[in-house]
């Protein structure tokens, strides 16, 4: 019997590097590798209800892996050697109730 395994996509997030004059932050982009994530095109109910509520086309949707705490609300995704940007709000479950190894669920658009 063969186990459902993920593949591991770049997570693109903005840390506080430094700040200016003024004292604004400075961001810069941190790539960090997130392991096991499931990808699966979006279905085309979904496609049509996400572009009715927000005018953004999910392209495809992310199983992100239990015990994950990293913020995936309008983030910049890469995988299949493309740019993808996340949003709307990600999808929760309750760990201990989910039988597989993933809880959270969150939407992706094509990012130029």
């Amino acid at each position: 019997m063969s186990k459902i395994k993920g593949i591991t996509i770049t997570l693109v997030d903005k840390i506080k590097s430094n700040e200016d004059p003024f004292g604004n932050p400075i961001f810069t982009d941190a790539e960090i590798p997130i392991e096991n994530v499931l990808i699966s095109p979006t279905s085309s109910d979904d496609v049509v209800n996400q572009l009715d509520l927000t005018g953004r086309k999910a392209v495809y949707t992310l199983a992100i892996p239990k015990g994950d705490t990293h913020n995936w609300e309008n983030k910049e995704v890469k995988f299949f050697n493309q740019r993808w940007k996340t949003f709307g709000i990600p999808l929760e479950g309750i760990e201990h109730l989910i039988p597989l190894d993933w809880n959270k669920k969150v939407m992706v658009e094509r990012y130029e």
